[in-house]
């Protein structure tokens, strides 16, 4: 029978994870997901070009990696205009996924308010619900 608790295991797992992504409060920067286990650092202009980490969820994460598989290629040691450029790519990728996200919050509140008094929402007072 193993001395090991199931739960400190667990918690190395999980400090593992916070260490490898660098912050003890993670989140996906595209759509806000904190579950640690499905978080994963991005190469944001790509591995090949530069450093520049973000936290992504999985998800998010091949769709960046997805997009960034159509930049073209560099040499094996591209100078530095064609590194910027794949960062500012990168970034370019990363802003339309939260531009997406923002989209779809902004219509989720139009729904919303719908339903809501004002000045919150769009029923007058002693509107019929």
């Amino acid at each position: 029978m193993s001395t090991d608790d199931p739960f400190d295991a667990a918690e190395r797992r999980r400090q593992a994870r916070l260490e490898r992504l660098g912050t003890d409060d993670p989140a996906c920067v595209v759509c806000g997901e904190s579950d640690d286990r499905v978080l994963q650092r991005h190469h944001l202009a790509g591995q090949a070009y530069g450093e520049e980490l973000v936290v992504v969820c999985a998800n998010c994460h091949h769709k960046l990696s997805d997009t960034q598989a159509d930049h073209p290629a560099a040499g094996p040691a591209p100078p530095f205009l064609v590194r910027l450029a794949h960062y500012l790519l990168g970034l370019a990728d990363l802003a339309t996924q939260v531009a997406a996200r923002l989209r779809d919050y902004a219509r989720e509140l139009l729904r919303a308010a719908e339903g809501c008094p004002q000045p919150w929402g769009l029923v007058q007072a002693g509107d019929a619900s």
